[in-house]
């Protein structure tokens, strides 16, 4: 699937979000949940090292905060946006919010679950399968991560 220009806008947010926190302990990964009209209705940004939360996933979070805004689980109509693809938690977690589609930038073949290592977001088996769109400004968002790596292992 080709992506829209809008969301090259809306990962460069995801972007801005994961950057505000690459100086901390946290893989910098961000994530927003944009509604129908393309208004922002979740923000996360990785908190698994500060909060000492193995859910503490961006995109789990911005699921979450998503919800507690349109006041229901059902995020239909709703896009997910991130800076790395999913993992199989957070792309669970996606099919199960009803999102419409995943949108995100750096592909992860060690661990994405949106069409690298798995694709349960277009598993036939599941009751709700999103569009997926995935490489969107893949080399900033990657670039992101590999600094922030690069890092973070001269220091350990």
């Amino acid at each position: 699937m080709k992506h829209q220009p809008s969301d090259e806008a809306a990962v460069r947010q995801a972007l801005d979000v994961a950057r505000a926190i690459s100086t901390g302990p946290d893989v910098p990964i961000g994530a927003l949940v944009l509604d129908s009209s393309g208004t922002v209705v979740g923000v996360g940004a990785n908190t698994r090292e500060i909060d000492a939360d193995p859910t503490g996933h961006a995109e789990i979070l911005a699921l979450r905060a998503a919800g507690a805004e349109v006041g229901g689980w059902r995020l239909t109509g709703c896009t997910l946006v991130v800076t790395l693809e999913p993992c199989a938690m957070c792309a669970g977690a996606a099919v199960l919010a009803r999102v419409d589609r995943i949108v995100f930038g750096a592909w992860d073949p060690k661990a994405g679950a949106a069409g690298s290592l798995w694709d349960l977001p277009r598993d036939p088996r599941l009751n709700h399968r999103p569009e997926v769109i995935g490489g969107v400004l893949a080399d900033e968002c990657g670039a992101l991560l590999r600094d922030w790596f690069a890092q973070h292992r001269s220091t350990e």
